[in-house]
Parts: structure tokens; sequence; C-alpha cells
């Protein structure tokens, strides 16, 4: 099987078994995924968070997803248990269908490590 098409299904695959855990079977876009990322990488699921920390939870899930990748690095988490990140190589500029096809396969990857997906 072709590298795209499998990166294709694994995503659908990805998309659908969210969607049916957090969206009553609604298709979910990539930010809500990389939002569901963060919160569990936060680990403070059942709490109510303001804009600012949702954008937080976000920019969590960008840097574990694109750790792997050599793109950033853990650093400590801090008093209130938010993990913290450094950068180690600044992201090659990219065009947005680029980045779509990198964060999803980051996705992909993620779910893959934690077993979720095969």
């Amino acid at each position: 099987m072709a590298r795209d098409e499998q990166l294709k299904e694994r995503w659908e695959a990805v998309v659908k078994m969210l969607g049916d855990r957090f969206a009553d079977g609604d298709t979910l876009d990539l930010d809500a995924i990389i939002y569901i990322i963060g919160l569990q990488e936060l680990g403070q699921i059942h709490r109510k968070f303001k804009k600012d920390e949702k954008l937080n939870l976000m920019h969590i899930a960008i840097c574990r997803l694109l750790e792997p990748y050599g793109y950033y690095e853990f650093d400590y988490f801090d008093e209130e248990s938010w993990p913290h990140y450094k950068v180690l190589e600044q992201l090659p500029p990219l065009k947005a269908g680029e980045q779509s096809v990198l964060m999803k396969e980051a996705i992909v990857q993620y779910f893959l490590e934690k077993e979720v997906i095969n």
C-alpha cells in the first residue's frame, strides 16, 4: 500500500474514532483533534479552560506531536502541571497543505504510539 494511501486510511480511522467518542459521530476538524491531544497531554480533562488556556492546550499538543520530528523537546512541568517544551529547530516554511499533511502524519503517529489505532 502506498504511503499516502496508508496515511489517509489511518487518518480516517483517527477522525472516526475521535468523532464517535467526543462528537456523537460528527467529523472533527484538525484543530479539534489537536485540542483533544492537548487535553490528553495535560491530563486535566474534567475542568473548564479559559480561551488562552485552550490556545495553550493546542500549543502543548503541537509541541508533543512534533517532538519526534526533532522540532521540540520536553523541558519541564510547571507548578500547575503544565508541560513546557523548548524549540530545538525552527519549522521550515510550509504551505498550508504541507502543514496539514505534517500534522495529520504526526497525529496518526501519536495514536499509533498510544496503540489506539494500528
